[in-house]
């Protein structure tokens, strides 16, 4: 689906903005910052740039990979980004995903705990690594099982890259990777990752004031 990029026809939704910060909606298949060469600097952030002419160069806090849909918080300022950048840092954010994995997953809920790292000869596949691995931890409960699928819902404690993809698909994890994933699983034609940010909480980067935001994957 994704194998070509080309993001012009997906948009990105504004929840909330502020002279400070903006929280968006970021579609599957929108990267969230540029990647390399001219023909992938379509992203998130230069579309926040190009609709907030003050924002500075670089405002993103965090990122979502190309193929997950969900919601991002970029600073407009330097002392927000920097202010959001901290709290994403110390892990004062409160970030729940959802998921549909390919497979049916045993029990109601749990922890996974499954130290991972970049796979140097395979980037940017990550996998486990007890030894020289960062440590990883996951929290998900079964909301739905049908036709073979699993819908999940996930409280990321840490932020890895990949880390939801792995810790589902994985031996050790849930066993079930996560329908259209390309790289730790498999992916049919025309078939999107099934995984959503769906729900963010953080503090205001100038005010304090919590500021929280759900928003339901539309698969």
């Amino acid at each position: 689906m994704f194998d070509k990029y080309d993001a012009s026809h997906l948009s990105i939704d504004v929840l909330y903005e502020d002279e400070h910060c903006v929280v968006v909606y970021k579609p599957a298949g929108l990267l969230s910052v540029p990647g390399k060469g001219p023909e992938k600097a379509d992203c998130v952030v230069s579309r926040v740039r190009e609709m907030y002419p003050e924002c500075i160069e670089h405002p993103e806090a965090h990122r979502l990979d190309m193929s997950t849909s969900g919601l991002l918080i970029l600073g407009l300022t330097i002392e927000a980004k920097r202010n959001l950048s901290t709290e994403f840092r110390e892990r004062r954010v409160g970030k729940k995903y959802e998921a549909i994995l390919d497979g049916e997953v045993r029990g109601a809920s749990g922890t996974i705990d499954l130290p991972l790292r970049l796979d140097w000869f395979n980037s940017p596949i990550r996998i486990y690594d007890p030894l020289q691995g960062k440590r990883c931890i996951t929290l998900w409960e079964k909301l739905d099982y049908q036709d073979g699928k699993t819908r999940i819902a996930f409280d990321l404690i840490t932020g890895r890259t990949h880390q939801l993809r792995v810790h589902s698909s994985h031996k050790f994890g849930l066993g079930c990777p996560i329908v259209g994933d390309n790289l730790y699983g498999t992916r049919n034609p025309g078939e999107r990752l099934m995984l959503h940010s769906r729900y963010l909480k953080i503090a205001h980067p100038v005010s304090g004031e919590m500021l929280e935001f759900d928003r339901a994957p539309d698969f």
